[in-house]
């Protein structure tokens, strides 16, 4: 199937590793091998995978004795990802970028780890994220370092998710597992020119507790783990395998096939009228374009109460990190430690009555976009209003102005719905995408028309 291009094979999507060593055309220890002398020609430049896993050539020659043996490999056979820095690999700290946590070795795999490895795929090592996950757009870590875009147009891979979304992007891994709860897949896939899924609330099972704590209210709805990938099919392909209900995570529904719905779709270009780049409105246009191209029907419409969810989001996040910043501002650096201070700023801690009337102002945003969505099934947006920057964490305008630009993403975080992040372009060096959201749990048709508007407008990766 791919004669003589095993050297190249670090340039594959997942799906196209999967077909090839599961058919026994390349090895899932070549394809390792292959992503591994990838991460030694570049990742000193990227600075994206921060760990390597002993274990990864141990766990190729796995799949390729089962392969042997006439057993089932999984639809993932032999493909390498990254694990995002925050998400617990057994038998390595989970660190989240800090000192603190250096030490933490976590005894067993997170759920979608444990999912993966059993659909045959090979864990390569942590990715980089910055302190806590606590940075908007930007991926630096006191343990690690910087990450680098692999586009080099700017700096920042984007944020929290970056390590994973620059290793996808320069071929270290063909998929990277992250998390998002405000953009942190999206983000990065938009500025490394490759694609992410953010999952509905609940759709697939995790594990974020630190120290064995539970997490709290707003730690609990709001982040999702999800995969970065370069083609929309990987992302299917693992969110097959991801989805559905896990007795480790209370959260989750079992993943069922839906009936088909309307294929309409409402063009949101600046979502709550606070503004959009050219740029940006331009590639919406290509991308409802293409959308229209492939049947479906595109109106300009915006989704109910986005102004509410903003709201409902900021006071659950702030209350909750205003009663532990004390704690947790002694793990950072005055760096590491601005967006959340910017955060709390804008929007002070609320007491226990507006923290109550914020749990209810985001149920109030979900009934009324569950009703918006029997219109629109879909909904295409910007993942970020402005063309990708570097931000100074030290300038409070550009600081304000990166969180703003990332309203719809905080917004459909807030209702739990599932958002897919495709790249649609590139202008002067800086890949471009949008975002299509569906209805709750109905990752099948934001994922479909992801993959039409990838179709029509391909975007070259990965980075050489």
């Amino acid at each position: 199937m791919y004669p003589g291009l095993v050297d190249e094979v670090w340039t594959w999507s997942a799906a196209a590793v999967a077909r090839a060593v599961g058919a026994g055309e390349v090895s899932a220890r070549e394809v390792v091998e292959a992503s591994l002398a990838r991460i030694e020609d570049v990742n000193g430049a990227i600075n994206a995978v921060t760990v390597r896993f002993d274990e990864a050539l141990a766990d190729a020659d796995r799949v390729d004795e089962r392969r042997r043996a006439g057993e089932e490999v999984g639809p993932l056979a032999g493909v390498p990802f990254t694990v995002k820095e925050n998400i617990d690999v057994a038998g390595y700290a989970t660190t989240h970028g800090v000192p603190h946590f250096r030490d933490a070795v976590a005894a067993a795999d997170a759920p979608p780890v444990r999912r993966l490895r059993a659909a045959g795929a090979v864990p390569i090592g942590h990715s980089n994220m910055p302190d806590l996950a606590l940075a908007g757009n930007t991926t630096v870590s006191r343990l690690f370092g910087e990450t680098r875009n692999p586009w080099t147009a700017i700096r920042t891979p984007g944020g929290t998710s970056g390590g994973d979304g620059a290793a996808v992007a320069s071929g270290m891994v063909a998929l990277g597992l992250g998390n998002d709860s405000g953009g942190s897949v999206r983000l990065p896939a938009m500025f490394c020119g490759v694609a992410a899924l953010k999952p509905s609330y609940g759709a697939v099972a995790q594990d974020h507790r630190i120290g064995g704590t539970e997490p709290t209210l707003a730690s609990q709805l709001f982040p999702v783990d999800g995969p970065i990938a370069r083609t929309v099919e990987d992302l299917e392909v693992v969110h097959a395998v991801l989805a559905g209900a896990d007795p480790a995570d209370p959260r989750t529904v079992p993943h069922v096939a839906g009936t088909p719905l309307p294929r309409r779709v409402a063009l949101c270009v600046d979502p709550a009228g606070l503004g959009v780049d050219p740029e940006i409105r331009a590639e919406l246009e290509r991308a409802a374009e293409a959308l229209a191209a492939a049947g479906h029907e595109v109106e300009e419409a915006e989704p109910p109460q986005l102004a509410e969810a903003l709201t409902a989001y900021g006071t659950l996040i702030t209350a909750e990190f205003g009663l532990r910043w004390p704690t947790l501002r002694r793990l950072l650096t005055d760096e590491s430690a601005q967006h959340m201070e910017l955060s709390m700023a804008r929007m002070p801690p609320a007491d226990l009555e507006g923290y109550l009337a914020a749990t209810a102002a985001r149920f109030g945003a979900m009934r009324a976009w569950d009703a918006f969505a029997q219109r629109y099934p879909l909904v295409l947006g910007p993942v970020y209003t402005e063309r990708p920057f570097d931000v100074d964490p030290f300038d409070a305008d550009q600081g304000m102005r990166a969180m703003l630009a990332m309203r719809l993403c905080t917004a459909t975080t807030c209702v739990g719905v599932p958002a897919v992040a495709v790249p649609t372009g590139v202008v002067d060096g800086r890949p471009l995408g949008v975002q299509l959201i569906g209805p709750r749990h109905r990752e099948d048709v934001c994922l479909a028309a992801a993959r039409e508007v990838q179709d029509r407008l391909p975007v070259p990766s990965p980075v050489r």
